[in-house]
C-alpha cells in the first residue's frame, strides 16, 4: 500500500516516475495484492524489480517486498565501498541505472531545504550515470547511509 510519503508524492508529483511506474503506483490500494498489480501491469513491462525501487524510496510499503530489500541496519556505518564507487559490472545499462537513480538524489537533496541547495543543482545538472554516481559520496556524506541506501541500490546491483 502507499505510505504518506507515497500520497503526498502523488498528488504533488515531487518525485519524477517514469509512466510506468505512474501506473504501477496508482494500483496500490491496499486491496490489490503484488501478484495482482503485477499481472495488471505486465503488458506495459512492469516487473518487481519496479516495484522495489518504489518501495527503495518508501512510496510503498509491503512486507513482502520489503522482505527481499537489505535494511538499512544490514550496513556498517560506513557503506562498503563497491556502493560509492562505480560498479565494475552491472546487468543494468548505465541509462536505467540513472533513470532509477536520479528521482530518488532529487528527492533526497530537495528535502535537505537550503543546506542542500546546492548539491540539489548539481543533481539537477547531472545529464548521466556517471555524473550523478561522481555525485553520490556527497549525497551520502550530506544525507547519512541510512537515507543514502535506496539511492545506492538504484546505482549499483547490489
Amino acid at each position: 500500500m502507499k505510505t504518506e510519503t507515497g500520497l503526498r508524492v502523488m498528488k504533488d508529483r515531487s518525485v519524477a516516475l517514469s509512466p510506468r511506474q505512474r501506473s504501477a503506483f496508482i494500483l496500490f490500494d491496499g486491496k490489490r495484492t503484488l501478484d495482482d498489480v503485477l499481472d495488471a501491469t505486465a503488458a506495459i513491462g512492469i516487473d518487481r524489480a519496479d516495484i522495489e525501487q518504489l518501495v527503495a524510496i518508501g512510496l510503498l510499503s509491503d512486507p513482502e517486498v520489503r522482505a527481499g530489500l537489505p535494511s538499512p541496519q544490514s550496513y556498517p556505518d560506513t557503506m562498503p565501498a563497491a556502493l560509492v564507487d562505480l560498479p565494475e559490472h552491472s546487468s543494468r545499462p548505465p541509462q536505467q541505472r540513472y533513470a532509477d537513480a536520479y528521482p530518488i538524489a532529487i528527492q533526497l537533496t530537495a528535502a535537505m531545504g537550503l543546506k542542500g541547495f546546492r548539491l540539489n543543482l548539481a543533481v539537477e545538472g547531472a545529464c548521466s550515470y556517471e555524473q550523478l554516481a561522481a555525485l553520490a559520496p556527497r549525497i551520502r556524506e550530506a544525507v547519512g547511509p541510512d537515507k543514502f541506501l535506496p539511492l545506492a541500490l538504484a546505482l549499483h546491483d547490489a
